[in-house]
């Protein structure tokens, strides 16, 4: 199992799924209306490290943080 975490202003409560890739979380992830909109504006962190490839193998405790777009000022 791993746990989906939404950060900033996409304001969904964590989610904990079965998933072996981030391709995988992706997919269970554009099921869901109030998050497949943000997929594609998003950085993705896995254990709080930032990952470019959807391949990256997940284990079980894995921790995936969805990273909005912010603006600052």
């Amino acid at each position: 199992m791993v746990t989906v975490e939404f950060l900033g202003p996409i304001g969904k409560a964590p989610l904990t799924l079965e998933a072996a890739t981030l391709k995988e979380v992706a997919e269970r992830l554009r099921q869901e209306p109030d998050v497949a909109p943000w997929l594609s504006q998003c950085a993705v962190a896995v254990n709080d490290k930032l990952v470019k490839s959807m391949d990256i193998p997940l284990k079980n405790g894995d921790r995936i943080s969805l990273l909005p777009p912010v603006c600052g000022g």
